[in-house]
């Protein structure tokens, strides 16, 4: 009891205590890409720590990338890239040429900005990308691309879990604008483990009931699929607002601030299962956390990108992806959980044992985003 009081008092001030740091991210790289006629044009970002795992772009080892240590090896970072993307058009293959490349920064660092262009033996009416950059190194990087044409912006992630896609480039209509985004929402909700390991804290309680300072199954099956239907319907209403909102431009919050928080609720919700504070209210959680997570899915449907003549339909389209991949997770807990519930193992090893697991974790990747720190090797 003692220790989630005291989480509870020092979470705020890990949080705003913790200076200039930023959240950690993913691997991710951001490629964007224009057609027109039978060229394709664009550039790639690409985070100088991820390429100096691959090269090893810090000669002097001092830990700092100097331009001139990142000029020197221009050459093999080009190389690099192009091997590890193919560009084709109905099938043919488009050459790829990399320009000189440039510094920018993103709000997890500097990043390597190559120009890109292919020339396509004729114009395309379906682009093939296919994409293996880091693939051998971090199986959780990700591109993040936005293709621009016939007047319409897609998006996509590119990855380990999809490296070759094919984009019909006529003129996407509505439903298949809606579609894509609606799937990128439930590929994101399954593979973001915090938004996960959050809703399951806060679900592994629900077929039991906590008497005398013990865990006890509950007897019948209504109460527990009310418990589950308010906790769901409350997180979903609060990440929907907070979505929206963001993503609309109407309230923005630091990466950091938000990351961090959404580790920080996992740790909460977790040690709750274990030292109950909340019990009959984990609804209450679920809202309040809810919103915290809103902002996260937000930051990662901005960095989609956002076609704004169909903003509304990307947003609605992604936002529905999330609770179709999140109803999936209910619908398959749920039964499970019921069948079992009356074991010992579900009690001490799952819904104990389980929680404290998910404590621990979340406890690192609450330290790992609020100090910058690299503790996990994912």
């Amino acid at each position: 009891m003692r220790a989630v009081r005291a989480l509870l008092l020092a979470l705020p001030a890990l949080l705003l205590g913790a200076g200039s740091a930023w959240a950690h991210k993913p691997s991710d790289s951001y490629l964007t890409l224009t057609v027109a006629d039978a060229t394709v044009s664009g550039q790639w970002d690409i985070a100088l720590r991820d390429l100096d795992h691959a090269l090893g772009l810090d000669a002097d080892g001092d830990g700092l990338i100097t331009w001139g240590e990142l000029r020197r090896r221009h050459g093999d970072i080009a190389a690099y890239a192009a091997a590890r993307l193919t560009i084709t058009a109905d099938g043919a293959a488009c050459p790829l040429a990399v320009g000189e490349q440039q510094v920018d920064t993103h709000t997890d660092g500097a990043y390597s900005v190559l120009p890109l262009r292919a020339d396509c033996p004729r114009p395309p009416a379906r682009l093939g990308l296919s994409y293996s950059l880091f693939a051998d190194l971090d199986p959780q990087h990700r591109g993040l691309l936005q293709l621009s044409a016939q007047g319409r912006t897609r998006a996509a992630i590119l990855g380990p879990q999809a490296p070759s896609q094919a984009f019909e480039l006529a003129e996407a209509g509505a439903w298949a604008q809606f579609v894509a985004y609606m799937e990128e929402g439930v590929w994101h909700i399954w593979i973001g483990f915090d938004h996960i390991l959050f809703l399951l804290s806060l679900l592994l309680p629900a077929v039991g009931v906590w008497v005398a300072r013990r865990w006890q199954p509950v007897e019948r099956f209504t109460p527990a699929f009310w418990d589950v239907f308010r906790i769901v319907t409350s997180f979903t209403v609060a990440h929907s607002v907070t979505l929206s909102l963001a993503t609309l431009g109407c309230v923005s919050l630091p990466s950091r601030l938000v990351e961090s928080a959404i580790a920080g609720s996992v740790v909460l919700a977790a040690l709750n299962n274990v030292w109950p504070l909340f019990l009959g209210r984990r609804w209450l959680m679920a809202f309040a956390f809810g919103l915290v997570h809103g902002f996260g899915f937000a930051s990662v449907l901005a960095e989609l990108g956002l076609p704004q003549d169909t903003l509304t339909l990307a947003l609605v389209g992604f936002n529905v992806g999330v609770e179709l991949g999140q109803l999936a997770i209910v619908l398959a807990f749920l039964p499970l959980a019921w069948a079992v519930r009356r074991s010992w193992f579900y009690r001490r090893a799952v819904l104990l044992g389980g929680s404290l697991l998910i404590a621990a974790l979340a406890a690192v990747w609450l330290a790992e985003r609020v100090f910058e720190l690299k503790l996990l090797p994912w």
